[in-house]
């Protein structure tokens, strides 16, 4: 697997790929009907799972995005409403702050979990309170940002504009690489002090014992 594959911010763009199929259906449905926008957004999924495939990507990733274009389509499908179509992203922003509060809960931040061992952060970065902050106030921010989502989703599900709602489910991939890159610089910088003092803490007492010497 390779480092970009790896990385946080080729994940979240998979997030923004992942919307493509929202963009098409509602092209599709402006200039036709229900039925052939959701032919068009299931035709679109399976060709990013393919490309996704062949360009090697994690499998999971692939399979994620299938799912939602999948559960999204058959939604809409059902009720026979094309607004229908946006109810599962809808519920990803509930679900993602209920993950992210009970990480905070628990004194173990989304955000560190998952980002701490790409900035090279010590396995005890929950111990340290400076590390331990950035990774708290980055993950706060993700339940505004998920608070924000969720309400701006049901008031435009209510009006019944999905033009809107593709949008907002497009720009939720940016919002977050920006979170993301954000978390990164910060914690890198703590990390890179952490380190420096770990490292003045070792040569202390050997600089004690040199002076104590002459």
């Amino acid at each position: 697997m390779s480092s970009e594959q790896k990385s946080p911010l080729s994940r979240v763009v998979g997030i923004i790929v992942t919307a493509v199929p929202s963009v098409v259906f509602v092209a599709v449905n402006a200039a036709c009907t229900l039925w052939p926008a959701l032919g068009a957004a299931a035709a679109s999924a399976v060709v990013i799972f393919l490309y996704r495939l062949i360009r090697k990507q994690p499998l999971k990733q692939a399979l994620i995005g299938l799912a939602i274009a999948t559960a999204c389509a058959g939604v809409a499908a059902f009720t026979g409403d094309a607004r229908d179509f946006f109810i599962a992203p809808a519920l990803i922003p509930v679900a993602a702050m209920l993950v992210c509060i009970g990480s905070l809960i628990v004194r173990r931040p989304l955000t560190g979990v998952l980002l701490n061992r790409v900035v090279g952060g010590p396995g005890n970065w929950y111990e340290l309170r400076p590390l331990l902050r950035v990774y708290a106030l980055t993950t706060a921010t993700a339940v505004a940002i998920n608070i924000v989502n969720f309400g701006l989703q049901a008031v435009f599900y209510v009006a019944d504009n999905t033009i809107v709602l593709a949008s907002i489910h497009v720009a939720t991939g940016p919002v977050f690489a920006t979170l993301v890159a954000v978390t990164l610089v910060f914690a890198r910088k703590e990390v890179k002090r952490h380190a420096q003092r770990h490292e003045t803490a070792l040569l202390a007492p050997s600089n004690a014992h040199r002076e104590a010497g002459r």
